[in-house]
């Protein structure tokens, strides 16, 4: 496999993976099978992931070209500027794509009474309202520049749309005029209703529109909406290094030097002359490929807040949906009690997150609970579980919370938090050197007379009610004490400042991840090799561990049947002859963010199955802190391999990867299968069939929630 033509055949650059994976993204507002509205909603999520991915993968390779040596891509071998050229040619195939499903989009949406007006075809009464509203509303708070020897160029924001003027000047030298198209001003602007229908158009177009007034003493030879991508790829270890004042302070900083990275795309909202062109990357120092044209408006963010002026079309949306109480949850019972009895398992959305927000809440007020530990990554604005740790550090609890600082975006959310957190009694930790905390894991710690009791829950997703009902996670909770000693021994480990070393249950990254996998691997590449069947099912946001890969792509050369799940990057090549050739490979894409993690080793007797925090990529097995947990209650092994067959069967928003790398719609043919959809119908019919039980006598769900009463009233039975 060293040869080029073997890399080729079998491995994917993780860059054009992840465009791979935009573009089912963007599929999903072609697909006519989806309501209108939430189509709109799909280029909006394809544009906010290319910012992204600009901002921290581009950045990150413009940052590998500064570097003296060499960096190579260890799959595909590609160099930094060979990966860039390729990502600048792709993307600028996908952007027409975008604008022609968003023009399309948007007709469509206009015959349902939403239209966004042409600037370029006004009415006479329309002309005039806008004039009106741009001179009374907008115009007084523009502030207007002009470049030039007195004037320096401004500095301009990330992401930020601004309005470009190139005015006439005696030498001929490109004299630029720039306003910032968002202010104290709203960016969509309503226009009077006409028949009923919603009619805006948004605050930069204007702005564009009426620019000569502004300019009205230059002559304005051409204008243009721009904005520009700074890189958002800081090393926070490096930054760190001279660091001698409090880790949030210095991060504080570091959030507003990554607000002044160098920039790393330009996008017009048009063609414009090369002089002005050239002007603008001579400016940012960028070259001409890093240039893009998109004729759909530069940031589409505002499309969710035009959802609440479609009220009553219910036809343009997904049909509206809510997260049920699990089937195994009684919601008059407590929380701690059911999970004695036995495991529980959550898989949301499907499922309400509502009754883990209520054994948190639980055990601030528990009397027999001493301390809770929990790792934080992100969590919502406006946070219950936050609320609960700060209620159970006023109540006297000892809290522990490792608050990961460094997630990426969510720096500032974590930084008030952990403030707060602080203020309010807890122990607060920031992670650790060199490792982020991605781990999902509580432990609650009960004191029962002279025994210890842990309830342990670990998840595939963030502690966060928000995402918890827009992405696919699995949470699950258990007082196995074995489980909760691993738990213990992560939660000393990272307050100790270190990683931990050894688990016996728990798979716990960065040193005890990688290598038991590989030893699951192993085993069933034993199993194969003595002509046993071997099977291996994986489910995962993103594949680009090359060992892991590797020891895949052995295990699928000694006859073990692979099948993955793996929705966004993936490195790995299947049906590849001699290679890959017993590795299936496929992504869901759909309403839901599918994240969560499920690895499954084995068949019978000797199958085990966890659930993780952790992909299949170097980052998460080598540098995070991440944590796996093995289920050993049969009920919820049998419901894990449910909803994975169901997954492994969508043949409606699944896309199956051929030996090229292409990704193509599974065929459907038998009837249509739609996972998200099934899991749902099946939450729903669960809850309803629980409504429906005869429910216990009152008695008795007393005796249950009071059990020394019971057994008081049994010692009195036989004490007559």
């Amino acid at each position: 496999m060293s040869g080029k033509g073997d890399r080729e055949r079998i491995y994917t650059n993780r860059e054009l993976s992840w465009l791979q994976f935009n573009e089912r993204v963007l599929e999903e507002s072609e697909d006519r099978r989806v309501p209108l509205f939430e189509r709109l909603r799909f280029i909006s999520i394809f544009q906010s992931n290319l910012d992204e991915f600009f901002m921290v993968r581009v950045g990150s390779l413009y940052d590998q070209t500064l570097l003296k040596e060499k960096v190579l891509d260890s799959k595909t071998q590609m160099t930094a500027p060979e990966q860039l050229q390729y990502i600048y040619q792709n993307v600028r195939k996908l952007l027409p794509r975008k604008a022609k499903s968003y023009e399309s989009l948007m007709a469509k949406l206009n015959d349902q009474g939403l239209e966004q007006v042409p600037l370029n075809s006004l009415s006479a009464q329309d002309f005039e309202f806008l004039k009106l509203y741009f001179e009374k509303e907008i115009a007084p708070l523009t502030s207007p520049q002009i470049i030039d020897k007195r004037q320096p160029f401004p500095f301009l924001k990330n992401k930020e749309i601004y309005v470009g003027v190139r005015i006439a000047s005696k030498s001929g030298a490109v004299r630029l005029g720039i306003i910032s198209a968002s202010g104290h001003f709203g960016r969509i602007i309503y226009l009077p209703s006409q028949n009923g229908k919603v009619r805006f158009v948004l605050a930069e177009d204007l702005i564009c529109l009426f620019v000569e007034k502004i300019f009205n003493r230059h002559e304005v030879l051409e204008k243009v909406l721009f904005r520009i991508t700074r890189n958002a790829d800081i090393d926070v270890e490096d930054e760190m290094v001279d660091v001698d004042f409090d880790y949030r302070d210095a991060m504080e900083e570091l959030l507003k030097k990554r607000r002044k990275l160098t920039p790393v795309r330009l996008e017009l909202s048009d063609e414009v002359s090369h002089e002005l062109t050239e002007y603008l990357c001579d400016h940012f120092t960028l070259s001409r490929e890093q240039v893009f044209v998109d004729t759909c408006p530069l940031d589409l963010s505002f499309v969710f807040a035009l959802e609440g002026k479609l009220k009553g079309k219910a036809e343009l949306f997904f049909s509206p949906v809510a997260p049920q109480i699990a089937a195994c949850i009684d919601e008059k019972r407590s929380m701690i009690a059911q999970i004695v009895e036995k495991d529980i398992l959550f898989h949301y959305p499907y499922h309400s997150i509502k009754p883990f927000i209520s054994l948190l809440n639980e055990a601030a007020n528990d009397p027999e609970v001493v301390s809770v530990k929990i790792t934080l990554y992100r969590v919502a604005k406006d946070s219950k579980v936050i609320n609960a740790l700060i209620n159970a550090a006023e109540n006297g609890k000892e809290v522990s919370v490792v608050v990961e600082l460094r997630a990426r975006f969510d720096e500032e959310n974590n930084i008030d938090w952990s403030k707060r957190l602080e203020e309010a009694g807890c122990h607060v930790l920031y992670g650790l050197p060199g490792y982020k905390v991605h781990s999902k894991l509580l432990l609650i710690t009960r004191k029962l007379g002279n025994k210890i009791q842990y309830i342990t829950q670990i998840g595939t997703g963030n502690y966060n009610e928000k995402t918890a009902q827009l992405y696919t996670d699995l949470s699950l909770m258990t007082t196995n004490p074995a489980i909760g000693t691993d738990a213990s021994v992560v939660f000393n480990s990272l307050f100790m400042g270190s990683v931990v070393e050894s688990s016996t249950h728990l798979l716990v990254a960065p040193l005890c991840f990688k290598p038991r996998i590989i030893g699951l691997i192993d085993k069933e590449i034993a199993f194969a090799q003595q002509g046993e069947p071997a099977q291996i099912l994986l489910k995962m946001n993103s594949l680009t561990d090359k060992v892991l890969i590797d020891k895949l792509i052995e295990a699928s050369r000694a006859g073990v049947h692979i099948k993955m799940l793996v929705r966004g990057i993936c490195c790995l090549k299947p049906g590849v002859p001699s290679f890959t050739e017993n590795i299936e490979i496929s992504s869901i894409v759909g309403r839901f963010l599918e994240h969560s993690r499920i690895f499954v080793f084995g068949l019978g007797e000797r199958q085990k199955i966890y659930i993780s925090s952790a992909d299949f990529m170097t980052r998460n097995t080598e540098r995070r802190v991440e944590v796996a947990t093995p289920i050993y209650d049969p009920a919820i092994q049998k419901e894990i391999l449910h909803l994975l067959g169901i997954m492994m069967k969508d043949n409606v928003k699944a896309r199956v990867q051929d030996m090229y790398g292409i990704y193509t719609y599974r065929k459907n043919e038998e009837e249509p299968v739609n996972a998200q959809e099934m899991l749902y119908r099946e939450a729903y019919a669960a809850a309803e069939q629980k409504k429906n039980m005869p429910q216990p006598p009152k008695a008795l769900i007393q005796e249950k929630r009071n059990p020394h009463g019971f057994w008081k009233r049994v010692m009195r039975f036989f004490h007559r």
